[in-house]
C-alpha cells in the first residue's frame, strides 16, 4: 500500500476504528446518530468511551481534552490526564461515558456579549459525535482531542459550532422537502458540503521576529513598498522555492494523519503567499478541518524557522488573503443538487434550487456581507484583489441564456453548449469546455456545480458563512414548498422559478466587479453595500435576521446580541491594539533613527563645508530639509493619534466606540504611516530599526 494511504488518517478515530472496536449494537446506535442525526443514546456512552480511550492510549495518549471553538475566532481546549484513583489510593487509567460525553469550563471567561455575567462562571461542552475525535503530538506529548460544542449553563451557545449544526439540521429538513416534491424517496438527509480553500503568508521567523507590528497586530503598520512587488504576476503558480517546499511536504503529512483531505497547494499571486486547497467535506467536519489547517500551519511553520501569517492583509500595496468556501448540497447518497445535469433547462429541480438561492442571497445580502465581517477584511474587501462589500451573485452565460429565458417566456427550451477548445497544435488533443467562463471578481459566483463564496478573509472560521448560506437557503426551500404544495404540476414549478428570477435578478451581475461602474450600478438596483464591519454588524441584530434565525432555531435574540456586542468588542480591541503599536514603533524606534540620520546628514554637511569652501551642500541641506518635515509630521501624527485613543476610551457603548475607532483613529493610523513609510526611503538602511518588505516577502 501506497505510504500515502497508510499514514492517512491515523491519528483519527475513523468510522474503521469504532467499527472494529465497538460492539455491534452500539456501533449501530452511534452510526445511525452520525449519519442520520438522530438523538445520541447515552447507554452507549461508557463504551465509546472505553474504546476511544484504549484507541488513543495505544497511540501513547497522556491525556485528553474538549476541543472547541468559542467567540474568540480560535479553539480552545483544558488538558485532563486518564488519571483516576481507587478507594485504596492506587493510580488508574480513568476516562468513563460521563468525561466523554460533557465537559465543564468557564463560560464568562470567553467572550459572551453580556449572555454570562463575570460571576456567571459554568459553562458545558458536550461531545459532537458527528465530527471525528483524533490525536493531536506536539510538545505537550499525544492529546486525545474531543470536538464539541460550548454551551452557558442556561443552554445559550458560546460557540461556533452550536448553531452550525442547528443550521444544517434546518437545511436537511426543507432540502428533503424540495427533493420529495420531485419524487425521491429514498434521500435521507440532505447535507451542505463545504470545500475552502486558504491563502497564507510565509515569512522567515528572524526576520519576523524584528517587527513588533507582526508580533503585535499579525500584520505591517509601516511599510515602504520595494522597488519589486507582484507587478510580473512570476509568484503566482511559479515554481514552490525549496524551503517552503519543505514546509508544504510537512504540512501535508501532518493535515493527512489527521484525515484532512489536503489536495491542492501553490503559490499565490503575491510575494511570500501561498495556498491550500482540501476536498469537500460536510459542512461541520469541514469547519473543524479548517481550523486544524490553520493551526497546524502556524505549528508547522515554527519547525522550519518560520512564520505564517494568516491575516488578511499582513503588507500594504500586494494582494491580501482570503479564504474561499465552496459550498454545495449533496444527498446522503451523493447525489450533488447543484449538478445541472446534461440540459439544465429541463432539470426543474435544479432551477427551483438555483431560483431559492438567487433568492436568498439578494434577501439576505446582508447577512452574507456580515458574516465575512473582520478588522482584517475592512483592508482587503472592494481593493481590486477581492470582491467588493456589495453582494452579489456570478451565474455564467448558460445559467443566465436560461433565467433570461424564464424571465421572457415562463420556461426554456435549451442550454448553451461549451463547445471543444482547438488549441491549434495537432500533438495536443481537443476537449469539450465548460459552459461557462468563472468570475474571481464575484463575491458568491456559481461555479458550475456549487457556489463559491469569495469575501471571506484568511484567519475566519467557516462557521458563520455556513450558519448564514444554510439557513437562508432552508428558509428560501420553505417558502417554496409552502407555496408549491407536496405535488406541484411542472407548470406551477415553472412559473414559480419564472418569477423568483425575475422578482430577484437584480442581484445577478456577471460583469467586472472590480469596475468602479459597477459600484454605481448596484446602487442603482438598489443593491445595499457595507464598507466596513462596522456597518456590517448591526445586520446580525435586524428585526429580519431576528426573524429568519429565530424561526430555525438557529440562533435566539440573545444569541445574536451577544454576538453583534462581541464583534464590536474585537473591532474596538484590535484597532486600539494597532494604534497603540503603531504608537510605540513611531516614538520608540522610528523618531530616534531619523534623528540620528539627521545628525549624519547634518555632520556630513558641516565637514564637507570644512574641508571644501563653497562647496555644494545643496543635497545635504535639501534631504535634512525632508527628514526634519517628515520628523514634524511624524509627531503631530502621533500626538493626534494619542488624542483619539484617550477619546475612545471616554465613550460608554462598545457601538459607538467601534464607529470613533472606524472614523477618527483609522484616519490618524493612515496620517502617521504617511510621513513614516516616506522616511523609510530616505533613513540609511543600516539605521532603520525594522526589516523592510523586501526583506520579508523575499
Amino acid at each position: 500500500m501506497n505510504d500515502f494511504l497508510k499514514i492517512y488518517a491515523s491519528d483519527v478515530f475513523t468510522d474503521n476504528e469504532m467499527k472494529t472496536r465497538l460492539p455491534e449494537d452500539v456501533y449501530t446506535k452511534l452510526k445511525k446518530t452520525i449519519e442520520m442525526g438522530t438523538e445520541l443514546d447515552p447507554s452507549i456512552a461508557d463504551t465509546v468511551a472505553q474504546a476511544m480511550k484504549d484507541w488513543a492510549l495505544e497511540r501513547g495518549a497522556t491525556h485528553y481534552t474538549h476541543w472547541f471553538q468559542p467567540l474568540t475566532g480560535v479553539t480552545a481546549e483544558k488538558h485532563d490526564a486518564f488519571l483516576g484513583f481507587t478507594r485504596e489510593g492506587k493510580a488508574i487509567l480513568d476516562f468513563e461515558g460521563k468525561h466523554l460525553i460533557r465537559g465543564e469550563s468557564d463560560a464568562s471567561s470567553f467572550p459572551s456579549g453580556g449572555l454570562r455575567a463575570t460571576f456567571e462562571a459554568r459553562g458545558y461542552t458536550a461531545w459532537d459525535c458527528t465530527s471525528p475525535a483524533f490525536l493531536r503530538e506536539d510538545a505537550l506529548g499525544v492529546t486525545l482531542c474531543i470536538p464539541t460544542a460550548f454551551c452557558a449553563y442556561t443552554g445559550e451557545s458560546l460557540d461556533q459550532k452550536t448553531p452550525l449544526l442547528r443550521s444544517m439540521q434546518a437545511i436537511d429538513e426543507q432540502a428533503l422537502r424540495i427533493v420529495r416534491m420531485f419524487g425521491d424517496t429514498s434521500t435521507r438527509r440532505v447535507i451542505p458540503m463545504v470545500g475552502a480553500e486558504q491563502e497564507y503568508f510565509l515569512v522567515d521567523k528572524e526576520t519576523y521576529s524584528r517587527r513588533k507590528d507582526l508580533i503585535y497586530t499579525g500584520h505591517t503598520l509601516f511599510g515602504a513598498m520595494p522597488p519589486k512587488g507582484q507587478e510580473l504576476d512570476d509568484h503566482y503558480y511559479g515554481t514552490i522555492k525549496e524551503r517552503v517546499g519543505a514546509y508544504m511536504k510537512d504540512i501535508n503529512h501532518e493535515l493527512w494523519k489527521l484525515g484532512v483531505p489536503a489536495k491542492t497547494q501553490h503559490n499565490e499571486g503575491a510575494p511570500a503567499q501561498h495556498e491550500l486547497a482540501p476536498l469537500y467535506e460536510q459542512c461541520n467536519i469541514a469547519t473543524d478541518h479548517n481550523q486544524m489547517t490553520m493551526e497546524t500551519m502556524k505549528r508547522v511553520a515554527e519547525r522550519h524557522g518560520m512564520v505564517c501569517l494568516l491575516h488578511e492583509k499582513p503588507f500594504a500595496g500586494v494582494n491580501g488573503s482570503g479564504k474561499h468556501n465552496n459550498w454545495s448540497l449533496s444527498t446522503d447518497a451523493g447525489r450533488n443538487l447543484l449538478k445541472p445535469g446534461d440540459k439544465p433547462h429541463e432539470n426543474l429541480e435544479f432551477l427551483l434550487i438555483l431560483a431559492c438561492v438567487i433568492k436568498a442571497v439578494d434577501k439576505h445580502a446582508d447577512l452574507i456581507r456580515y458574516s465575512a465581517a473582520n478588522v482584517g477584511n475592512d483592508l482587503r474587501l472592494g481593493g481590486n484583489e477581492a470582491p467588493p462589500a456589495i453582494i452579489s451573485i456570478f451565474l455564467g452565460k448558460q445559467m443566465q441564456d436560461i433565467l433570461d429565458q424564464f424571465t421572457l417566456t415562463g420556461a426554456a427550451t435549451h442550454s448553451i453548449r461549451g463547445g471543444t477548445l482547438k488549441t491549434g497544435v495537432a500533438a495536443l488533443p481537443d476537449f469539450s469546455k465548460d459552459a461557462t467562463d468563472r468570475n474571481r471578481t464575484s463575491p458568491f459566483a456559481f461555479t458550475g456545480n456549487k457556489f463559491e463564496l469569495r469575501i471571506l478573509g484568511s484567519s475566519d472560521s467557516l462557521a458563520m458563512p455556513n450558519i448564514v448560506l444554510n439557513t437562508i437557503v432552508a428558509e428560501a426551500f420553505k417558502e417554496a414548498c409552502d407555496e408549491l404544495g407536496v405535488k406541484p404540476t411542472g407548470k406551477a414549478i415553472r412559473n414559480y422559478i419564472a418569477k423568483t428570477f425575475e422578482d430577484h435578478r437584480r442581484v445577478v451581475f456577471n460583469g467586472n466587479g472590480y469596475d468602479k461602474e459597477w459600484i454605481k450600478e448596484a446602487k442603482r438596483r438598489g443593491l445595499p453595500e457595507y464598507p466596513s464591519m462596522v456597518d456590517a454588524i448591526p445586520c446580525i441584530t435586524s428585526e429580519k435576521a431576528e426573524k429568519l434565525f429565530g424561526s430555525f432555531g438557529v440562533f435566539t435574540e440573545n444569541e445574536l446580541a451577544s454576538r453583534a456586542e462581541i464583534e464590536y468588542d474585537i473591532y474596538v480591541k484590535e484597532i486600539c491594539i494597532e494604534a497603540r503599536t503603531m504608537r510605540d514603533i513611531a516614538t520608540k524606534q522610528i523618531i530616534p533613527a531619523a534623528v540620528s540620520y539627521l545628525g549624519d546628514l547634518a555632520g556630513a554637511k558641516i565637514a564637507v563645508s570644512n574641508a571644501v569652501r563653497d562647496a555644494d551642500t545643496s543635497v545635504q541641506e535639501a534631504m535634512i530639509r525632508e527628514c526634519s518635515g517628515l520628523l514634524a509630521q511624524t509627531k503631530t501624527a502621533i500626538d493626534r493619534l494619542e488624542d483619539e485613543l484617550g477619546r475612545s476610551f471616554r465613550i460608554k457603548t462598545q457601538a459607538a466606540r467601534a464607529r470613533a475607532c472606524r472614523d477618527r483613529i483609522v484616519p490618524a493610523m493612515k496620517a502617521l504611516r504617511t510621513p513614516v513609510d516616506r522616511l523609510e526611503v530616505l533613513v540609511d538602511k543600516e539605521k532603520w530599526p525594522m526589516p523592510s518588505y523586501g526583506d520579508l516577502m523575499f
